[in-house]
């Protein structure tokens, strides 16, 4: 489970992306520099050859190579969705997973074009393939929102079969086909004009996906601030403030959440990024490790990033926590309070250095981020 959004604003594009996997699988944000091809390169399944990198700042599961979602130099933003369609990737043999898709188009796509044809190339070439999660043997195909400050793409795949619907002013995406016939770009399997919810699998209710879409779409279609997306990413249900976790699964699947808590259903958010893609190349980036509810979005200035964020350590002080306050429910309106707090100072002290467009500044800063989060950690007993 995932949620992909972005929205035009006047200096450019704003992006973010929730992941929801396993409830214990870490995700770390790393910067990864830029580096000049070899011979070959490694994925998660297969050796593919290798191309120059830009460089790249990407969430990623500590087992994986692939990454969940991220913002390269260029500006340009991806993440992916888990979803289901009429082909079985269980019949298929270990090839691309989504989370390496994401990452190859980070590294060798300059704009969301270039992005967009190296998720499409790689896809015909090698297919998708092979289990994207620790547990268990689940492979699964993916959709992907691919961004940078002019525009972009939504791609959604079956097997190596695939669509892209152009992005303008904004777009949202979860863990259902949405793609009908307004795609722009296809796989030539695709016949000219047909209705792509045709590979859509009529057995898989789409409710698991339908709320948390009404959340995100809103968003798409309002005012949107890197404020307000946060609050978005920390949704917990129509009715519900950040600080009151979502309650049981209904009939209707409303208890599927932006800011998921489904142990039961082995889904919880465990990372989640704003990027601001600007015309004038001036990026920066909001991070968080863990449920958003419980946790911080510590401000970045790419490659100026938290290095504290790269520790599957500090993800794990952030678990603690989401399990302390599942398990003890009204302990969540004093945990939110010290997080809020920690968070809105952050964000006011890297506003001010950001306007004042010091690089230097900006980089200082981010060395030492982490310290009041860490701080607030220990006050809460993490």
């Amino acid at each position: 489970m995932c949620d992909t959004l972005c929205h035009r604003t006047g200096a450019g594009m704003l992006f973010a992306k929730s992941s929801d996997r396993h409830p214990d699988e870490a995700q770390v944000a790393e910067w990864h520099a830029g580096r000049a091809g070899q011979n070959t390169l490694r994925t998660q399944y297969l050796t593919i050859p290798d191309a120059p990198a830009y460089a790249f700042l990407g969430s990623r599961p500590t087992w994986l190579w692939g990454v969940e979602h991220g913002v390269n130099e260029h500006g340009v933003a991806i993440g992916n969705e888990k979803i289901w369609t009429i082909d079985r990737p269980q019949d298929l043999p270990p090839a691309l997973l989504g989370m390496d898709l994401v990452r190859l188009a980070l590294e060798r796509g300059r704009n969301a074009d270039d992005a967009l044809d190296v998720v499409t190339s790689h896809l015909e070439r090698f297919g998708q393939g092979g289990s994207g999660e620790p547990h268990h043997d689940e492979p699964y195909f993916s959709s992907f929102l691919i961004v940078d400050p002019r525009g972009g793409w939504i791609v959604e795949t079956s097997g190596r079969t695939w669509v892209a619907e152009p992005v303008t002013a904004g777009a949202a995406i979860s863990n259902r086909v949405c793609v009908r016939t307004s795609w722009a770009r296809a796989s030539a399997n695709v016949p000219p004009g047909s209705d792509f919810d045709a590979f859509r699998l009529a057995d898989m209710p789409t409710g698991v996906a339908d709320h948390r879409l009404a959340v995100t779409r809103a968003a798409v279609d309002a005012a949107t601030t890197p404020e307000l997306l946060a609050n978005v990413l920390r949704s917990h249900g129509p009715g519900r403030g950040d600080d009151v976790l979502p309650g049981a699964i209904e009939d209707d699947w409303s208890g599927f959440t932006v800011c998921m808590h489904r142990r039961d259903a082995d889904a919880q958010t465990t990372a989640s990024l704003i990027a601001e893609l600007r015309d004038d190349e001036r990026q920066r980036a909001w991070i968080c490790l863990g449920n958003p509810c419980t946790s911080v979005y510590v401000p970045a200035f790419p490659p100026a990033v938290a290095p504290q964020l790269a520790d599957a350590r500090q993800w794990r002080r952030f678990a603690r926590l989401r399990d302390r306050v599942e398990a003890r429910r009204d302990e969540m309106p004093d945990v939110r309070k010290t997080l809020a707090s920690v968070e809105a100072e952050l964000w006011e002290e890297a506003a001010d250095l950001f306007a004042s467009g010091s690089r230097a500044r900006l980089t200082d800063f981010a060395a030492t981020a982490f310290a009041p989060v860490d701080a607030a950690l220990h006050r809460l007993g993490v």
